[in-house]
């Protein structure tokens, strides 16, 4: 398998580049705008600077890389961000889609889309593959006009659904739920977390796992890769509390009107994984594994 990897320096795209170099007869083609944040770990690592926005870049390394599988990570996430800035927002999360769904149908290769449950309203949650999507944000919109991208291709392709993405990466500013519950209390500093919001928070491990068995597989079609627990922020950041031992009363429970923000948050979603685990064999970690394998890597373990 040559595996083509976008986004390869986000989160998901480190933790895949990770997982992949572990898997026999699996070559990466690992691909992201700008310089590659993981040659300093992977001296070995193929990089190809590759920018999804632009078609002939898109059909030029894909004809020349000629993988078999192409995962798909790279994405505009900041949901806040997309609200304000639609036109960059669409551009890398709809048009990119478009091209890259062009390039594997002329090369017939094997696609596998992330996507994300701001696609549904968040009137009822947990949610199956079949419900119907109604975003209430404009990221919400712009992930569903690409899985409909995507569903469009006459090629073999898969979109995997996933919910609240955590984990540590390299060389990134980026902080997670665990970290900054975890660093607040330490300091002293009193937080407010949302409880009315629910999620199946989703280790970023697990999401790599899960759009390997989806590749592996050559499965088609829509999955969701999440934990099966529902929680709200504020039960996730009790559970931080509890494992690092501090203090939960500078845990203050807030509801989502707290927060005055550009986009809507559905307030409950969360997936129900019982295809992925019955047809792929996926096994997430619980929210309490997820937090200890965030303290082993932070070496406090």
């Amino acid at each position: 398998m040559r595996i083509l990897l976008t986004g390869s320096n986000g989160l998901l795209g480190q933790k895949l580049v990770e997982l992949l170099r572990q898997q026999q007869g699996v070559e990466i083609i690992a691909t992201s705008r700008g310089t590659n944040k993981l040659a300093d770990h992977y001296p070995d690592l193929r990089f190809v600077p590759l920018d999804v926005t632009d078609r002939s870049q898109v059909q030029q390394v894909i004809s020349t890389e000629k993988p078999t599988h192409l995962i798909h990570t790279a994405a505009m996430t900041n949901v806040d961000e997309c609200e304000l800035n639609r036109e960059s927002c669409w551009l890398q999360n709809v048009t990119a889609v478009e091209h890259l769904v062009e390039a594997c149908e002329q090369q017939q290769v094997h696609l596998t889309h992330v996507s994300t449950d701001f696609i549904f309203s968040g009137e009822k949650g947990p949610l199956t593959e079949e419900e119907v999507p109604a975003p209430i944000n404009f990221y919400g919109e712009s992930k569903l006009a690409a899985e409909q991208a995507v569903q469009a291709s006459k090629g073999s392709w898969a979109i995997v659904r996933t919910v609240l993405v955590y984990g540590i990466v390299h060389d990134y500013g980026r902080t997670n739920i665990v970290l900054w519950v975890r660093d607040s209390l330490r300091a002293g500093k009193e937080i407010k977390v949302v409880d009315d919001q629910f999620r199946t928070p989703t280790l970023a491990e697990d999401l790599a796992q899960g759009c390997w068995l989806v590749a592996q597989h050559n499965a088609t079609g829509i999955y969701n890769i999440s934990s099966s627990e529902l929680l709200t922020p504020y039960q996730m950041a009790l559970q931080v509390a509890d494992y690092f031992e501090l203090d939960k009363s500078l845990i203050i429970k807030a509801d989502g009107s707290t927060f005055t923000q550009p986009a809507k948050r559905p307030p409950r979603t969360g997936f129900i994984i019982t295809k992925a685990q019955r047809e792929l064999g996926f096994k997430p970690h619980t929210f309490q594994e997820g937090i200890a394998l965030l303290a082993r890597q932070t070496g406090e373990a």
